[in-house]
């Protein structure tokens, strides 16, 4: 007669030594050399005065999608807390992905992390669950732990970002602060490659929609960084390993993509064609930056269009994708949207799915537009729109329409351009002189590869940009924006 296996539940003392293996800083007094030498991200300083603000009762909910540094910038706060004189012990950090806590709560977890320390005291406590999206009903946790313990700081993360934006504004309104972590800006890959030697501020002021001016005299070096970056610069580790850098596919695919769409997505949205999804992302990274009609798409690969928009709102909450909405040459939204430009949020995506690309192939000048709104896209309260619009036999397009947030009326456009061409030719920015003259605007940006200046055309003054430059002071101007705020 064969006898059934019983399972023992996971021993206290087994969970305890993991809490200690994950905390070494309650004896050493410092987190791991691992993390403690890697540089931090430009986005830490804003992170940690929400991490060291005890004054308001609020979680802090940490997005963005995976291998952005989240769990790195996490052990960079807890040890700027450490050298601000916060007790070891009363700093803990706990990974809810691993299945040693499976099934436990996190006022559970908190009471074995008091044990661990002995210490039974609930003020003053500094709480990280990393990747909170593996907790079932992480929200209600969340919320009855900010209730219960209104003298300890909690901080979690996670990867779905539009997934836990949503049950974090259903269940923790007044009670979570949201910080979006999202990839690497070109500003951000600039400093931590030690490349800012290349820029400088600017007195140039362009007519546009940035507020601070940058300029370089080593435009061929900085450019040669940009393609880098634009191949793959999107995250922190790969940027300092020639390893991955030579197989990007290997380390990004199968570590971020690959997990999120076998694994993520259909865990959160149980999608039981994952191959599908997987194809249609494909076909999205491959054309990012350019227009897609769900109807065609519905045509091309047989799958129901209302499937289709499930998928992309399911790739957006994964951080994957961004969809961006269409106006006419008035700024007037359609009431059906029919149509949409879906960008990559990071360009380095792409390189991993199929090749990294040099500066002269057909595609470059999408992933420069893919480089650009991905810059954009770090302004997590506001997204622009691009203009298309037909008249006659006359199809006109601007790639990028900033719309006033009360009137609603164009504020400024930027043309995206790899080439030099318009700059020696700006008669031919015909859709972008035309829409602004409809609009009365009275200037608009051109990015350039290398060629920067001013140029009156029709009465609109035209500012000629390196696509380089302005992808680095967009990045520029959103961290200090976010700052602010």
């Amino acid at each position: 007669m064969t006898k059934s296996i019983k399972l023992k539940p996971i021993s206290e003392e087994l969970v305890l030594n993991r809490l200690r293996f994950e905390n070494t800083w309650w004896v050493s007094g410092k987190i791991d050399s691992e993390y403690h030498d890697m540089q931090p991200r430009l986005y830490f300083g804003l992170l940690h005065q929400l991490v060291s603000e005890t004054s308001v009762r609020r979680a802090v909910v940490l997005m963005g999608p995976r291998r952005v540094g989240k769990t790195v910038m996490m052990h960079h706060s807890i040890q700027k807390l450490l050298d601000d004189g916060v007790n070891p012990k009363k700093i803990a950090f706990i990974s809810i992905d691993n299945p040693i806590y499976l099934y436990m709560g996190l006022e559970q977890l908190f009471a074995l992390v008091r044990n661990a320390v002995a210490d039974d005291n609930l003020d003053g406590w500094y709480l990280f669950f990393d990747e909170i999206q593996y907790l079932r009903d992480w929200e209600v946790h969340l919320k009855v732990m900010v209730d219960s313990y209104p003298h300890t700081k909690i901080i979690v993360s996670g990867s779905a970002a539009a997934a836990l934006r949503l049950k974090s504004n259903e269940s923790g309104a007044g009670r979570f602060t949201e910080f979006m972590l999202p990839p690497l800006t070109f500003h951000e890959y600039i400093q931590l490659k030690k490349f800012d030697h290349l820029i400088h501020p600017s007195s140039i002021a362009w007519k546009g929609n940035v507020n601070k001016f940058f300029s370089s005299s080593h435009l061929t070096e900085l450019n040669k960084h940009f393609i880098d970056y634009i191949n793959f610069g999107g995250y922190p580790e790969v940027i300092f390993s020639e390893t991955i850098q030579a197989n990007p596919g290997r380390y990004i695919k199968s570590d971020i993509v690959d997990k999120v769409l076998l694994r993520d997505l259909p865990s959160l949205y149980g999608i039981q064609d994952v191959q599908e999804l997987n194809a249609f992302f494909t076909t999205l990274a491959y054309y990012s930056g350019n227009e897609v009609s769900l109807d065609v798409l519905s045509k091309s690969s047989g799958i129901d269009k209302n499937l289709l928009k499930k998928y992309l709102e399911y790739l957006e909450a994964a951080f994957l994708i961004r969809v961006i909405h269409r106006v006419d040459d008035t700024a007037k939204k359609f009431q059906r949207a029919n149509f949409y430009k879906v960008f990559l949020t990071n360009p380095s995506l792409r390189s991993a799915l199929f090749a990294p690309l040099e500066a002269t192939d057909d595609l470059f000048g999408s992933m420069v537009e893919t480089a650009i709104f991905s810059q954009w896209i770090h302004r997590y309260w506001f997204t622009p729109w691009y203009a298309r619009w037909t008249v006659g036999k006359f199809q006109g397009e601007v790639d990028m329409i900033g719309l006033d947030n009360k009137s609603l009326k164009p504020a400024w456009a930027v043309e995206v351009k790899w080439s030099n061409r318009y700059y020696e030719r700006p008669e031919e920015l015909k859709s972008l002189l035309q829409f602004c003259e409809k609009n009365n605007l009275k200037s608009a940006l051109v990015t350039t590869i290398d060629k920067e200046g001013t140029i009156e055309k029709n009465g609109i003054t035209l500012n000629f940009v390196p696509s380089s430059i302005y992808a680095y002071v967009v990045g520029v101007n959103t961290l200090e924006i976010r700052g602010k705020l």
